[in-house]
């Protein structure tokens, strides 16, 4: 059996259709993300399943037990949003103590639990310090703590990480997965990004317009995309029309050719490609970025547009624009998406 099971599962707010009929089945431990653009119904699915939003039809059910109708509070269900909402006028063991409040346990029983999430989340020191006084990735600790303080049946996140500078989001996005893992807590996380989906999750549901278009684990939908939309909206994908397809590499295709930046290869003499590469195709750098280790090129090639990632081996390998050079393709890596 399932430990969350969604059965077609629908929103509307007035007239406006926000997801319709979705079902998906999230096994114990699991850590899941929702993936997709903004607008997508990510949020709402997950204020749903918290209980803060009430569907108008399906059915969703946690070991079994149908909580469609129950209030937020006898779910069972932790949740942290992007915004923190804490208390500015009590304390950190304050704010994460307030969880428990209506669970009527024993001062002794509290102070251990609150101890015990405090050393989890890395926030030893700061028990008596008030909100205003602690970082964004501190706050946003004390947020998570007050949710796994009342050891909740599933953890659902919000985008909590999206408002906080890129190490500090890197760091944290690591320790909560160290926690989840550690605690075998399912946990449904919902992002736009797709480095954090990649990064975090067992799998990643990609949504887009109200629906679920994807659910498979990070690696399966990064290199098999099921649509243009997985394609375009995971990897920075090359998508080719059956044009471009045929003048660039001779293929007769009826949907889009995916080719992924890292997957096309700038020929260097000397080194053998083995038997999949596709022979030599001239091409022409329109212009490059440096992403610290990679080296993104836009390489013009048979009147195609692509981008090519490389690693970066310093300046003397650096292509300037207008540089000439060869393009190689593995064929096992091309992929046809509808």
């Amino acid at each position: 059996m399932h430990y969350l099971e969604v059965a077609n599962l629908s929103k509307s707010f007035t007239d406006t259709p926000v997801f319709k009929n979705i079902s998906f089945d999230i096994s114990k431990g699991e850590f899941i993300t929702l993936l997709g653009p903004s607008g997508c119904g990510k949020s709402t699915l997950l204020r749903s399943l918290a209980g803060l939003v009430t569907p108008d039809a399906g059915k969703i059910r946690v070991a079994g037990e149908d909580i469609t109708g129950l209030k937020p509070q006898q779910r069972g269900i932790g949740m942290v949003f992007q915004n923190y909402a804490l208390f500015p006028n009590l304390t950190v063991t304050g704010n994460i103590a307030f969880g428990l409040a209506r669970q009527r346990i024993n001062k002794q029983d509290m102070a251990r639990r609150v101890t015990e999430v405090i050393e989890l989340v890395g926030l030893n020191g700061r028990e008596n310090v008030y909100p205003g006084t602690l970082s964004g990735g501190q706050r946003q600790r004390v947020a998570l703590a007050r949710a796994l303080v009342v050891r909740p049946r599933i953890l659902l996140l919000d985008e909590p990480l999206s408002a906080l500078d890129a190490p500090i989001r890197k760091h944290l996005r690591e320790q909560i997965r160290t926690i989840q893992q550690r605690l075998n807590l399912t946990t449904v996380f919902v992002t736009h990004d797709q480095e954090e989906a990649l990064t975090l999750s067992d799998r990643v549901f990609v949504m887009n317009q109200g629906q679920i278009v994807q659910a498979d684990t990070a690696e399966a939908v990064y290199t098999r995309p099921a649509s243009d939309f997985v394609a375009g909206f995971i990897g920075n994908y090359n998508l080719l029309s059956p044009e471009q397809a045929r003048r660039l590499l001779g293929l007769t295709i009826t949907g889009k050719l995916a080719l992924r930046p890292e997957s096309i290869y700038i020929r260097e003499p000397g080194r053998d490609y083995g038997p999949a590469m596709t022979t030599p195709i001239a091409a022409r750098v329109i212009s490059h970025q440096l992403l610290g280790n990679v080296i993104r090129y836009h390489i013009e090639a048979a009147a195609c547009l692509l981008t090519v990632d490389s690693l970066n081996r310093g300046a003397r390998a650096l292509l300037p624009a207008g540089s000439t050079l060869e393009l190689l393709f593995d064929r096992t890596e091309l992929k046809e998406v509808a």
